[in-house]
């Protein structure tokens, strides 16, 4: 499984630690991934994702799950993501719909 948030879409970088000396050597920088338990508020249910630390602080920022899904850029998104984000989409509209 690649090192890589399931909703901003942050991997890996590569580059270079740096001694006192100046001494390089190559290095991948990880991010900090974190295995969550999110709750959706449109589908009633809790899901596995693993994000990012700062991820999650966004996710809690814009108000949940669901609508930081709602905003998010499809290219970013995980494919797991992607399949939930069209079910929550679907799910605000007939309820929209029903209203």
């Amino acid at each position: 499984m690649a090192r890589r948030c399931e909703l901003t879409g942050k991997n890996a970088l590569v580059g270079n630690k740096v001694s006192h000396a100046n001494n390089k050597t190559k290095t991948r920088f990880m991010p900090n991934l974190c295995d969550v338990s999110l709750m959706s508020d449109a589908m009633g249910l809790t899901y596995r994702l693993r994000i990012s630390a700062i991820a999650l602080k966004s996710v809690e920022h814009v108000g949940g799950l669901d609508a930081f899904l709602l905003k998010a850029d499809n290219e970013k998104l995980s494919e797991k993501a992607l399949r939930l984000k069209r079910s929550i989409a679907k799910k605000v509209e007939a309820a929209k719909a029903a209203a």
